[in-house]
């Protein structure tokens, strides 16, 4: 919450913010509602979890508040705290039989919450209660593809060795490695390699780990995949290779590498263009 709008909060929303619990139990005690819901459709409990701070959640609690509050986002304290690396907080949500599953607008769970914003004490809390370690978001994303993208080699280890698969697709069928791959985590990619069952796997368009790491310029991820011999000279269903793909992005250092790798250098793709027509096309003079 923003600190402009605490102001305009109720007397007991920012008391809480305050984290002043004589303020919280005078203000309870004299039947202020402690389910009342602001703009945004939070309620107190909400900013509670946010701060992480249990003593207050617990009086608010055993004042009768809704552990499974939805706000305007259909957040649930539990998001809430998820998401602010609270991990007392998420304990004590759990013991008061907060709901482990609940989805946002983005059909976001309190575990992709904790995936994305590298809070791996609270992913510990939670992965013994879910359903799934590899339930997927609107865009088809489980948790380890959070993992993947934000770079964080613990949460993903930690997916890992929990069971959650590492060939998970989401919408556009692109697998955890390719995000680690295209964002150069590279200490990710490793990590994911043995548990992926084709380093080539491909998403709707034919992009493999190779062509996404080559077109955004991640040298040391390139470097990798090609020491574990894939093929080089793969297609995406545009027939591009990963040569094709750095030449067309402006990706001078990956392409030097690729073609003293061996990469074909008069390859045609489907449009009967060579690497060396995109990098003539291209604005950031590969040649």
């Amino acid at each position: 919450m923003e600190l402009r709008k605490i102001k305009d909060q109720s007397p007991l929303v920012q008391a809480i913010f305050n984290q002043n619990t004589e303020d919280v139990t005078f203000l309870l005690d004299h039947n202020e509602d402690v389910n009342a819901k602001d703009q945004e459709q939070s309620t107190p409990l909400h900013a509670a979890a946010y701060l992480g701070n249990v003593q207050i959640m617990e009086m608010l609690i055993n004042s009768g508040a809704k552990v499974n509050a939805k706000d305007q986002g259909m957040l649930t304290p539990l998001h809430r705290a998820a998401a602010s690396r609270n991990e007392r907080a998420v304990e004590l949500l759990l013991k008061h039989k907060a709901e482990v599953n609940p989805r946002d607008k983005f059909w976001q769970t309190p575990l992709h919450m904790a995936a994305t914003n590298w809070a791996t004490s609270c992913a510990a809390t939670l992965i013994p209660h879910v359903c799934s370690l590899d339930v997927a978001d609107k865009s088809g994303r489980t948790p380890l593809h959070h993992a993947a993208h934000s770079g964080h080699t613990e949460m993903v280890n930690l997916f890992l060795r929990k069971g959650a698969s590492a060939n998970a697709k989401d919408k556009k069928e692109r697998q955890p490695i390719h995000w680690a791959a295209h964002l150069g985590h590279l200490d990710v990619v490793k990590l994911l390699v043995p548990h992926t069952a084709d380093v080539m796997c491909k998403d709707k368009r034919g992009y493999t780990p190779l062509h996404v790491a080559a077109a955004s310029g991640q040298i040391d991820v390139v470097k990798f995949l090609l020491r574990l011999k894939v093929e080089i000279d793969e297609p995406n269903i545009f027939g591009n290779t990963a040569l094709h793909m750095a030449c067309q992005t402006g990706q001078d250092i990956v392409a030097t590498e690729l073609v003293n790798r061996g990469a074909d250098v008069n390859r045609l793709n489907y449009h009967g263009d060579t690497p060396l027509h995109l990098a003539a096309t291209s604005s950031s003079g590969v040649l």
